[in-house]
């Protein structure tokens, strides 16, 4: 059996349904007890719990094969929670620990990054048979914009229109994830998810068009006002996020990817043609 925390979020389910294809038993952790049928579709045994309540997640990962240690987005307790719940896997049993980090942790300029780079520390002197998977940014950040971009033709772009990201498709995270959670020889391992293109604003734009069957420009977003403070410790992470990418762009090689998956890394324009087009689009070919 192999748990996943923070599984009611994107990634999470993604884990779970990339395992589920596997044939592998899942105990989907979840943080609250609302019905999760995409989850339990998967015949995955869905169970609510805080994460910071270490006791009773502890109890959950007693016998557990592996566990894929996903922390929520941009929360400033990460680097305590997960350090806490990794003692509490040594103590249960769990046979392997697959961390979902972030690729450039030790980018300390993003304070959520600099989180995972201390849990990654804590991990390697944790006793635990581990892994780490290091994913870019997602290709799919972008599918919340399809309507806005379809009615108006432009593609905000709050890193503005000259660095590029080496976007990921999810789908791909996952599966890489599953191969980690489940194959041999891998222990003590780092790897990189990082897509096979890095793409600036402008060429995102571009095959934004494409899909859509209409021109799309990116247009540079530049954030208002001051950094957040340390207390609004989301608003602060993005933002600081944003201006890194603005600074430096956020890319990577797909090649440890691709020797994970065993196969080529899908590539932006894969995702865009896997998404259902918003009412009103034509895909231009």
């Amino acid at each position: 059996m192999i748990v996943v925390t923070a599984a009611g979020g994107r990634t999470g389910a993604a884990v779970v349904r990339a395992l589920w294809s596997r044939g592998e038993r899942v105990r989907a952790v979840v943080g609250s007890g609302r019905p999760r049928p995409e989850l339990t579709a998967l015949g995955a045994d869905v169970v609510p719990a805080d994460l910071t309540d270490v006791a009773a997640v502890e109890s959950l990962l007693a016998g557990a094969d592996a566990l894929y240690l996903i922390w929520p987005n941009f929360d400033p307790g990460e680097a305590t929670g997960a350090g806490a719940l990794l003692a509490a896997a040594g103590r249960a049993g769990v046979g392997r620990v697959v961390y979902h980090s972030v690729l450039r942790p030790q980018a300390r300029a993003m304070p959520h990054h600099a989180a995972k780079d201390r849990v990654e520390e804590v991990l390697d002197g944790s006793g635990l048979r581990w892994r780490v998977l290091q994913p870019c940014a997602y290709a799919d950040n972008f599918d919340g914009q399809l309507t806005e971009v379809a009615a108006t033709g432009l593609l905000r772009s709050p890193w503005g229109l000259e660095r590029a990201q080496s976007l990921v498709d999810l789908r791909d995270v996952a599966d890489a994830a599953a191969v980690l959670l489940t194959d041999e020889g891998l222990d003590g391992g780092t790897f990189e998810a990082a897509g096979p293109q890095p793409l600036t604003a402008p060429q995102i734009a571009e095959h934004l068009g494409a899909r859509l069957g209409r021109e799309v420009r990116a247009v540079d977003a530049v954030p208002d006002g001051p950094v957040p403070p340390p207390e609004d410790y989301a608003g602060r992470c993005r933002r600081l996020m944003f201006d890194h990418y603005r600074a430096h762009g956020f890319i990577g090689s797909p090649r440890v990817l691709e020797a994970l998956l065993g196969r080529p890394a899908r590539t932006f324009a894969d995702h865009l043609d896997a998404l259902e087009l918003p009412s009103g689009a034509r895909e231009l070919r």
